[in-house]
């Protein structure tokens, strides 16, 4: 696809704000027509830069949800060894591989913390993983 154009940059932020946001009211908050929205959303879309529509909640409703960011350091050539292991990890919502001082960054979310010290016993247990810091996330400040 080419470049993202105004409108399109406009026309995503505010979908992450509201992605149940009927045409209509995209149309009027972006100043354009219905028309020219459909068609953005479908070129986006088309294009891969959109790839679905998904629900949020209210951060009540995860209150009892431990959540966590863990940065992974790896020994040596171990890092895709140590990524087949860690997809086996039910409480890994994502895994990114980086630049920097750390190789990997997990998103991680547990029941509780006892589900999450287990988590992290396990994650530094795996064979290649030499280091690793973790930090609890307190509360969503921007989505």
């Amino acid at each position: 696809m080419e470049r993202l154009t105004d409108l399109d940059e406009r026309l995503l932020a505010a979908l992450r704000n509201d992605g149940r946001a009927p045409i209509a009211a995209l149309a009027t908050r972006l100043g354009v027509s219905r028309a020219t929205i459909s068609s953005r959303i479908d070129k986006l879309t088309a294009a891969g830069v959109i790839v679905g529509f998904t629900v949020r909640v209210r951060d009540y409703a995860e209150a009892s949800t431990v959540r966590a960011t863990s940065f992974i350091e790896v020994e040596g050539r171990s890092t895709d060894r140590v990524i087949v292991h860690l997809r086996g990890f039910p409480e890994i919502q994502s895994l990114h591989t980086t630049n920097g001082g750390w190789d990997l960054v997990a998103e991680i979310a547990c029941p509780d913390l006892p589900a999450f010290d287990d988590v992290l016993r396990r994650l530094r247990s795996i064979d290649g993983v030499v280091n690793s810091e973790t930090s609890l996330l307190l509360s969503s400040v921007l989505r």
